[in-house]
């Protein structure tokens, strides 16, 4: 990414946790600085889950530019190198057109690889990589985990046992190279947007705030129609590892779907996983992203507004 970095093009990234108001912040930037909104959330990329996902509303989308928002089919694997190079493409068109961008998300490896730099993957064979994911179908995720640690102590120790995806994603690179992701993640190329070059804040509403605003939206997103929604992907059939069937709700409300779990039961489920969700979004920026000005949402326009002002006028 070194020949793609943007140095002379400043631009604002707003972060936060789930539900801390994000969107409307960056549509009210925009608005003001005449800037386009561009998603840095790994699941409002997918066109399938537009509720569940809380990408911004219709009328939200007509005030102001929005760019890599529902763009992507729920039967792909989205990575943060494909979104990195997406937003390379996407801030050359913003500069042209002389409007500034405004980067809104939560995902922190989406931001962490935007200001820090994305270290390099080694390919994986797709017969190992197919492999791998059927044997994953019968196999529980401690049980993968154990089988990490036995050939990859070190990576198995930085992941949950209940987090199959990047388990079997550390699985497969130690198969095909024989080296842990670890050697791979301590290289990084050189950021698109570094740090310096970044008006950013974070927006860190109280854990009550917080949790109350989870529980509001889910009520809200139940209203406008998520367990359909959910119904809709579920009848897809598709691989229950991709990221589009793991996103917040979708597993508890396809078990409601199915009968198998009680709709209250599951609702209540995902409204704690999506707590649980903003507590580790908070601890991934305090320790990984240090750059990121923490503000309470309350305040976030002004601050944005004078960080902005004051780096113009360097």
């Amino acid at each position: 990414m070194g020949g793609d970095t943007i140095p002379a093009k400043r631009a604002i990234l707003i972060a936060g946790p789930t539900a801390s108001g994000k969107s409307a912040l960056a549509v009210a930037v925009a608005e003001r600085l005449g800037g386009t909104v561009v998603n840095a959330d790994a699941m409002q990329v997918y066109r399938d889950l537009r509720i569940l996902t809380a990408r911004p509303s219709e009328a939200e989308m007509a005030q102001v530019p929005h760019r890599l928002f529902g763009h992507v089919d729920a039967a792909e694997a989205y990575s943060v190198g494909r979104w990195l190079a997406d937003v390379a493409l996407l801030l050359e068109e913003v500069e042209q057109k002389g409007r500034v961008p405004v980067l809104v998300g939560g995902t922190g490896l989406y931001l962490k690889a935007l200001t820090r730099g994305l270290s390099p993957m080694p390919a994986v064979p797709p017969d190992l990589r197919d492999r791998l994911r059927l044997d994953a179908e019968t196999t529980p995720p401690a049980a993968l985990h154990a089988r990490l640690a036995a050939c990859d102590p070190g990576m198995a120790a930085r992941l949950r046992p209940t987090d199959p995806q990047r388990i079997l994603r550390a699985l497969e690179v130690f198969e095909a190279t024989g080296r842990s992701l670890l050697s791979f993640q301590a290289i990084s190329e050189p950021p698109l947007l570094p740090a310096t070059y970044v008006t950013g804040i974070f927006l860190a509403p109280t854990r009550v705030a917080s949790n109350a605003a989870i529980d509001r939206r889910f009520d809200a997103m139940m209203a406008a129609g998520a367990l359909d929604e959910v119904a809709a992907l579920s009848a897809r059939r598709l691989d229950p590892s991709l990221p589009a069937m793991r996103a917040l709700g979708v597993p508890h409300l396809i078990l409601a779907h199915e009968a198998a779990m009680g709709l209250r039961e599951a609702v209540e489920a995902a409204k704690l996983a999506t707590r649980q969700y903003a507590k580790r979004q908070s601890t991934f920026v305090r320790h990984q992203l240090p750059d990121l000005d923490w503000v309470p949402p309350e305040a976030g326009f002004d601050a944005v507004m004078s960080r902005w002002m004051r780096g113009v006028a360097q």
